[in-house]
């Protein structure tokens, strides 16, 4: 574990961005870097498991809610907002995690052979999951780590090591619940179509009854089960997804608000400001103001150092 926190550590200084984030080349490879505990961060998760290596988090998935800690996993299991709040974190040991996104074809695949070896199965709907973290999971992110040196080498080692990561996560604790989720006839996977078009169509207005029907459901079936995961309705989520995206032009690409509103499908500069300090807590221009303040700051104390 402490070659994976220093692995991290050093990787995420050169290359977080202004939420402490890191997408790494290694497809579906990131982690988190944040020395200090901050308030609510809105994200839309993908399908992934996430290895908390230092530090503790809190994480709101749709109605679940659970603080993990270092040594401690969570597996999100569906496309899901999420609130995250960091909830212990240093400059001397700043929270760490390291995450990588799940693929459910692999889960589906492998689930199909270890079905027949555990016959438990389970109709609840749960999209979150806290476990701690086996030795396995940690050996497959250090691997996952490595191959950032030799990036080269991704293509051709990557494939096996989601493939043996796959298998411990099912294999785990939560095995059962997951092989449900793969399950293309459960109603996570149904409404993963739906979601699907939501996230590729966000900027523009996808009417319920297509998202129903590529769902292979009715139209009040889809609304009960889609709340039901998400906590939120389908026009919610894609409104989260706008502001999100939104947010992320404005504090990483130096957008001005209205190209940002506009840029993620708003007509309406007030409307936009007025959902995004609500989601957000300030309106667009003063957050983007804050966070360059605490740019400068955080910089000013690294060329101090």
């Amino acid at each position: 574990m402490n070659s994976l926190i220093q692995a991290v550590q050093a990787y995420a200084k050169r290359h977080a961005n202004s939420d402490g984030l890191v997408i790494t080349p290694v497809t579906g490879l990131s982690m988190m870097s944040v020395d200090t505990a901050a308030g609510d961060l809105q994200s839309i998760y993908k399908p992934m498991v996430c290895l908390v290596l230092q530090g503790a988090k809190r994480m709101t998935v749709g109605h679940q809610q659970r603080v993990l800690s270092a040594g401690q996993s969570a597996i999100v299991s569906a496309d899901m907002p999420v609130v995250g709040r960091i909830v212990q974190a240093s400059h001397s040991e700043p929270y760490l995690a390291v995450a990588a996104e799940l693929d459910m074809v692999i889960m589906r695949e492998l689930a199909a052979h270890i079905e027949s070896t555990h016959a438990q199965r389970t109709s609840d709907m749960q999209t979150l999951f806290a476990e701690d973290t086996e030795a396995e999971v940690i050996d497959c992110a250090s691997r996952l780590m490595k191959l950032l040196d030799r990036p080269d080498s991704a293509p051709l080692l990557r494939p096996g090591i989601m493939r043996e990561l796959h298998y411990w996560l099912l294999s785990g604790p939560h095995g059962a619940a997951l092989r449900e989720i793969a399950d293309p006839d459960s109603y996570a996977s149904r409404l993963a179509a739906a979601i699907a078009i939501l996230r590729a169509e966000y900027t523009s207005r996808v009417s319920v009854e297509q998202l129903a029907t590529e769902a292979g459901m009715s139209l009040s079936s889809f609304h009960k089960h889609f709340k039901h995961m998400t906590s939120l309705t389908p026009g919610q989520y894609q409104q989260r997804l706008r502001l999100i995206e939104a947010r992320r032009l404005m504090l990483d690409e130096g957008c001005s608000a209205s190209h940002a509103a506009f840029e993620v499908g708003y007509e309406s500069v007030s409307q936009f400001t007025r959902e995004y300090g609500r989601l957000f807590q300030l309106p667009p221009k003063r957050d983007a103001l804050r966070f360059q303040k605490s740019s400068e700051t955080a910089a000013s104390h690294a060329a101090a150092s």
